[in-house]
């Protein structure tokens, strides 16, 4: 059911891929962040300005890099950081990382600067960048006919990534990983190449078949639909080989999982993964499609101006 691919791709169900991110693919306020000491991480209120933030740019030395993921992820797992500061770590969280999955040759170098207790994480996260990564061969030379739109509150998407576990038994963190890499948490509005449609992406005539006539392009009914047809996929014994036939690629399987793991790890590892924006990855690189981004036709890389 894969169509977008935020984080990296997507294809399965429904089609091809496009990149993160995340949240994709993904202005400081004075709101606080509500986060239980256990379970999970939400956020009383997101306002909207807190999605109109820009990446930083990533460090270009591994040592640098380190510094840039360390202080991210001790950000983000701090229970006292605002929403503002943790929307700002887990953009300088995304570009980090994004910059370590293409120079492996840094990895030894960021792991034995980056606290012990970190490094776990930080090799999940690369690790899943690489497989995501790897899934596009064939790069565009246009950006697509997307609309980039605030994601729903964390809060809500919680609710719904939790009822639908209670109803089909799916763990809660593939839901939320399977919506982030199909289109950052929802931030994407489009259809894919492949035709695939909603937030988590799917072909019309498999949502025909498993939304139960919801609507494809609703939130609660999208992710509602993706447990019924990993359930039906035995994703309650082998969510793996639900993974795969959601998108039949192993490296979107090994990448979604660690996705999921690393939520499952850390009670506020969603945060950091809901405030991730949009990364398109064309033939000339990464291009960042911001909240507000709106295309009815594809456009070329190089004619596009943020």
């Amino acid at each position: 059911m894969a169509g977008a691919v935020v984080l990296t791709v997507a294809a399965g169900c429904s089609g091809d891929g496009t990149e993160e991110t995340s949240v994709s693919r993904p202005s400081p306020t004075t709101t606080t962040a509500s986060v239980p000491p256990t379970s999970t991480t939400t956020t009383t209120t997101t306002p909207v300005d807190v999605f109109a933030l820009r990446p930083p740019q990533a460090a270009t030395r591994a040592q640098d890099l380190a510094a840039q993921i360390a202080g991210a992820e001790q950000t983000i797992r701090d229970e006292a950081s605002s929403v503002p500061e943790v929307a700002e770590a887990a953009l300088l969280q995304q570009v980090a990382y994004r910059q370590l999955g293409v120079h492996p040759q840094w990895d030894a170098d960021v792991l034995g600067a980056i606290p012990a207790d970190l490094r776990p994480a930080v090799q999940r996260h690369a690790a899943a960048r690489r497989e995501l990564r790897a899934m596009h061969t064939k790069l565009s030379s246009t950006l697509p006919a997307w609309r980039i739109v605030p994601p729903d509150p964390a809060e809500e998407l919680l609710a719904h990534y939790r009822a639908a576990e209670a109803e089909f038994a799916i763990p809660w963190p593939y839901l939320a990983a399977i919506h982030l890499v199909e289109t950052a948490a929802g931030r994407i509005r489009g259809t894919s190449v492949a035709g695939a449609q909603g937030p988590m992406q799917f072909m019309p005539a498999t949502w025909a078949a498993y939304g139960a006539g919801g609507d494809i392009n609703d939130t609660g009914d999208a992710i509602m639909g993706a447990a019924r047809y990993l359930a039906a996929s035995n994703g309650t014994t082998d969510i793996q080989a639900a993974l795969f036939a959601y998108n039949h690629s192993d490296r979107y399987v090994r990448g979604v999982t660690h996705y999921a793991e690393l939520i499952a790890e850390h009670p506020r590892a969603f945060l950091g993964f809901y405030y991730w924006g949009v990364w398109y990855l064309s033939d000339q690189g990464d291009v960042y499609l911001p909240v507000g981004y709106q295309e009815t036709e594809p456009v070329p890389v190089g004619e596009y101006s943020p």
